[in-house]
């Protein structure tokens, strides 16, 4: 099981969103910052990283307005080395 509170308490916002954002929808992703760190939320801070992800390529959107990986995407260290009960 994913623990979603501690990651969202250690990892940066842009590394979640470079994880999250292609699997799961923005309002979902918004939706644990809302309940995790609410700052984050208030503040459009995920926001305007979003849309600087989008802009540096590192995510990308589709016809249908889904988000996709960029052609400069990477994945974070945290996913990398597994942590938070990813596989």
């Amino acid at each position: 099981m994913i623990d979603f509170k501690t990651m969202i308490e250690n990892e940066s916002v842009e590394d979640i969103l470079l994880h999250f954002a292609p699997i799961r929808s923005y309002p979902d992703i918004d939706n644990m910052y809302v309940r995790y760190d609410f700052e984050v939320a208030a503040k459009c801070v995920l926001l305007f990283t979003y849309q600087k992800l989008v802009k540096e390529g590192k995510l990308a959107k589709d016809e249908r307005g889904r988000t996709l990986k960029g052609p400069n995407w990477q994945a974070p260290k945290f996913v990398t080395d597994k942590k938070y009960g990813i596989e």
